[in-house]
């Protein structure tokens, strides 16, 4: 089985990445707590006045690199590779940040080992990538085809509202997957 993993959001923990960043930068603002988050871009739960500041998070040098791991999330990348199953991290690049591609192999390197740099694809398109399944946070992955992989959903507050399709954590993986 071939399954994609997308990263930010599902491995690498952007949302508190950029919670906790704009939290000891901004003490004094207003934030939102993940649990109370309701759209997949951070920056569009946040006033207008606000979205500069959280956007500047994102957009420095040194963002992706430093993301914590999901907990849960390495052990069971290590598990479903030694199992047997084809396990290639997908993730899109954030074109409007310069550091963002190499900053995310240098998190696989760090996090995961270099090799797992050979089973890495970086495409602003997941539908042209090959699968059985897409495990991603965004609502809706689109692109230029109709895609060859079934999405799950990895489960975050600002996508609860979709019931559309499968859906799990690091916690619940083994049952969703095998299911």
């Amino acid at each position: 089985m071939r399954i994609l993993v997308d990263m930010d959001g599902v491995v690498a923990d952007f949302e508190k990445g950029v919670l906790d960043t704009y939290r000891n930068r901004h003490p004094d603002k207003s934030f939102v707590p993940l649990e109370q988050r309701t759209s997949f871009y951070v920056k569009d739960n946040y006033p207008n006045e606000l979205q500069p500041l959280v956007e500047e998070i994102y957009l420095a040098q040194g963002f992706y690199l430093n993301l914590p791991p999901i907990d849960g999330s390495l052990e069971a990348l290590s598990e479903l590779t030694s199992r047997g199953d084809e396990i290639y991290i997908c993730t899109s690049p954030l074109l409007s940040n310069p550091f963002c591609v190499q900053e995310k192999y240098d998190w696989v390197i760090n996090h995961l080992g270099k090799d797992w740099t050979k089973r890495m694809i970086v495409s602003k398109d997941k539908t042209i990538v090959h699968g059985d399944f897409l495990i991603d946070d965004k609502p809706e992955v689109k692109g230029v085809q109709q895609p060859s992989w079934e999405q799950i959903l990895y489960s975050q507050p600002y996508n609860s509202q979709v019931n559309s399709m499968k859906r799990m954590t690091w916690r619940n993986w083994k049952s969703v997957i095998d299911s």
